[in-house]
């Protein structure tokens, strides 16, 4: 967990200055600070931080509103600052996503954890999302493969065994997914 390369962003300065060298002293590299929530989001967007922590209150683009662009356009580990402990920040905090949520000032003994948890959180969100997109790729296929067996057994007068067994050959010796069989089918019969 040291050397993340990180992004910082608050309208204040000091808290800056302050967190650099405390990020610093944990091993890490601050490789870009912003003052507003557009040019955080520009300098996520152009170098590809493993990890940026921004104040929630930022003027052009709250912190909240910038985690949210930043997850959309490449995803990464958010931790929030703020120094208001308010109900409503802490509830957007999350629906963005955010791994981790701090009240300034920051101490190294609040900001190690968090980082951890961060990441740690970050890679569950993403195995997470692989497991929903692997799902909805087997669902898609799924569909498909009953679609192309139904027209295989009306055209070819076959059982669902049949057929299915069928692509499955076509498959294997094309070696190819099943789910492009069935597709080149569906094409194929669309066209007829």
């Amino acid at each position: 967990m040291n050397n993340l390369r990180i992004l910082i962003a608050d309208d204040e300065s000091l808290h800056l200055l302050s967190l650099r060298g405390l990020l610093e002293k944990l091993g890490h590299h601050v490789i870009a600070e912003a003052g507003d929530g557009k040019q955080a989001l520009a300098l996520a967007h152009e170098l590809k931080p493993d990890l940026a922590i921004l104040d929630i209150k930022m003027p052009e683009l709250d912190g909240i509103k910038a985690a949210e662009a930043m997850m959309s356009d490449h995803p990464l580990p958010i931790i929030l600052l703020s120094g208001f402990s308010e109900r409503e920040l802490a509830e957007r905090a999350a629906s963005a996503h955010v791994a981790a949520y701090l009240m300034k000032p920051v101490s190294e003994s609040d900001l190690l954890p968090a980082i951890g948890l961060a990441i740690s959180r970050f890679a569950e969100f993403q195995a997470l999302r692989k497991q929903v997109d692997d799902l909805q790729d087997a669902l898609e296929t799924r569909k498909l493969v009953e679609r192309a067996k139904g027209i295989l057994m009306r055209r070819l007068n076959l059982t669902e065994e049949e057929a299915f067994r069928r692509m499955q050959r076509r498959s294997q010796n094309e070696n190819k997914k099943l789910g492009e069989i069935a597709n080149a089918i569906i094409t194929a019969d669309g066209m007829l």
